[in-house]
């Protein structure tokens, strides 16, 4: 299945190549753009020209460059094709990067082997910083690390199948379903430190309700990964919409950011708050302020 960025990306260029045979353009010796039938562009041009040349080159940068795994689509598709899913991923691990599935289907020896290499690059960091990586107190360290590290990253070997557990039960009830403070830790993608808050997690049901510890354990899945705020929130109300199919999913998450609070910037205390509304908490306003007011009690 092809991802948004794809799309996008492929839309663009398709659009780049039709100017360019309708209006086709050279260099001239001074290096200036100029049409083949005439003489060199005007002021007016060249902005327009550099303006084009800035967003080609944009397009191939952040948030454009070819991704190594299936990033969240920027909103719930409408399905084309019925029983088809917005969690483009035939294993069922929800969004899987590049290595993702290896290490799903890893053997005993393969985890070791791959343990092994961690531990080889910890040991290097260490002599990196300074350290002395044969000293008492950090003898061990680097198998601690490996060790602990594969565990705070294990939701890349959870499958969301297994997670819900068929936990998914038929229920007349049409009124919404809120869980709230529901603690997580995850690992910042940018920096590798944690970041800790509460997430709320609201839907309305449509015919099932799935059973209210799974919620959590979506929340938990997802948050051992490396991750940031914006995704982790959209992640988990895409997965519930996937689940159950309700009237409508609102996540609300509040997190503190340890590469806000111990380095950069510096400010303990700052809490950044991030929501996704799908269905009629996005539609209907009187919905989602009464799923607001549920959580700041």
């Amino acid at each position: 299945m092809t991802s948004h960025v794809e799309l996008l990306s492929n839309g663009l260029r398709k659009l780049e190549l039709q100017q360019s045979e309708t209006n086709p353009r050279s260099h001239n010796e001074d290096g200036d753009l100029r049409s083949d039938n005439g003489p060199a562009p005007d002021n007016e041009s060249s902005s327009a020209n550099a303006s084009r040349l800035s967003w080609s080159q944009a397009r191939e940068g952040y948030g454009f460059r070819p991704a190594s795994g299936i990033s969240t689509p920027l909103t719930v598709p409408s399905r084309a094709i019925e029983g088809a899913s917005s969690l483009p991923d035939p294993h069922g691990l929800g969004w899987p990067a590049k290595s993702t599935v290896s290490r799903l289907n890893e053997t005993i020896p393969d985890r070791a082997a791959r343990e092994k290499m961690m531990v080889s690059a910890v040991r290097t960091i260490l002599e990196c910083i300074g350290e002395d990586p044969n000293r008492e107190g950090l003898l061990k360290t680097p198998e601690r690390f490996a060790q602990a590290m594969m565990w705070m990253t294990r939701g890349y070997e959870e499958r969301l199948a297994d997670v819900i557990n068929d936990a998914v039960f038929a229920e007349d009830h049409d009124e919404m379903v809120l869980v709230r403070e529901i603690d997580i830790s995850s690992l910042c993608e940018h920096h590798l430190v944690p970041f800790t808050g509460k997430v709320a997690i609201a839907y309305i049901p449509n015919q099932l309700v799935l059973g209210l510890s799974k919620l959590a354990r979506i929340a938990e899945t997802f948050s051992r990964r490396l991750q940031v705020q914006e995704r982790l929130t959209k992640q988990i109300a895409i997965a519930v919409q996937e689940a159950i199919k309700p009237r409508g999913v609102a996540v609300v998450m509040e997190a503190t950011h340890m590469c806000m609070t111990m380095r950069g910037v510096q400010k303990p205390g700052s809490i950044t708050v991030t929501s996704c509304m799908l269905g009629c908490f996005r539609t209907q306003q009187k919905t989602r302020e009464e799923f607001l007011t549920l959580i700041k009690r």
